[in-house]
């Protein structure tokens, strides 16, 4: 049976194609998912693609994280359904304090759109089993509120239990604490990081590189094998 992975679309989502694109490319099954859904419709996993939900008005992420869907979305991924935030999607998994911090305007206060070279620090969340610890890869990156701040103890706690998932390396480019790109909740099964690993999934596209594609081969392997 083919696993489904739902991709969700809010007003002002702009990756939710590609995602979806990635997702079949790696072997399993994109379902569309509406921001005033309901329900998850059983998909076996949820990505909460990038973009400008709602504008960012407010907060980037702040009112899609009360969108309909993110109801059943929350409680389900409370009980162990994998979900990945990209960018945007990191920003509303942080408003929906599924994810520690919180993201604040670049440093630079611009706008940035560059491959970024990431480290990857834990392999063995349900969106990374297909990498390798300390694996450096690259990773197209574009974000206006990119930077993730949290208070010491937070980030302290992330380091010490290993949540931090990814880090920039040779260049910080949102001026984020301690150079994280990405974290995982305690279980695992929830990440979130601001590049774009379905913008590397084809040599044609994005870096060049396929980078990107074990986030989706990693989930789709978990799924299968559970």
């Amino acid at each position: 049976m083919t696993a489904r992975i739902g991709v969700v679309t809010f007003p002002g989502s702009l990756d939710d194609r590609d995602t979806q694109r990635a997702i079949r490319l790696a072997g399993a099954e994109p379902v569309a998912l509406w921001h005033k859904d309901k329900d998850l419709h059983q998909v076996d996993a949820v990505v909460l693609c990038g973009g400008f939900s709602y504008g960012d008005y407010l907060r980037a992420g702040a009112i899609a994280r009360f969108s309909p869907v993110m109801e059943p979305l929350i409680e389900q991924a409370k009980a162990g359904l994998p979900v990945l935030g990209i960018c945007n999607g990191f920003q509303i998994l942080t408003e929906a304090h599924l994810l520690p911090g919180t993201m604040l305007r670049n440093d630079h206060l611009h706008f940035i759109c560059r491959d970024q070279k990431l480290r990857v620090e834990n392999a063995e969340t349900s969106w990374t089993t297909d990498y390798t610890a300390g694996q450096e890869i690259h990773i197209p990156l574009k974000n206006n509120d990119g930077q993730y701040v949290a208070d010491a103890y937070t980030l302290d706690k992330l380091e010490a239990e290993g949540r931090v998932a990814f880090r920039y390396l040779d260049f910080n480019p949102n001026g984020s604490q301690r150079d994280i790109a990405g974290v995982t909740n305690e279980a695992g099964n929830v990440v979130g990081l601001m590049p774009h690993p379905e913008h590397a999934v084809e040599p044609l596209i994005g870096t060049g590189r396929t980078d990107g594609l074990p986030f989706f081969t990693s989930i789709l392997k978990k799924l299968v094998n559970a």
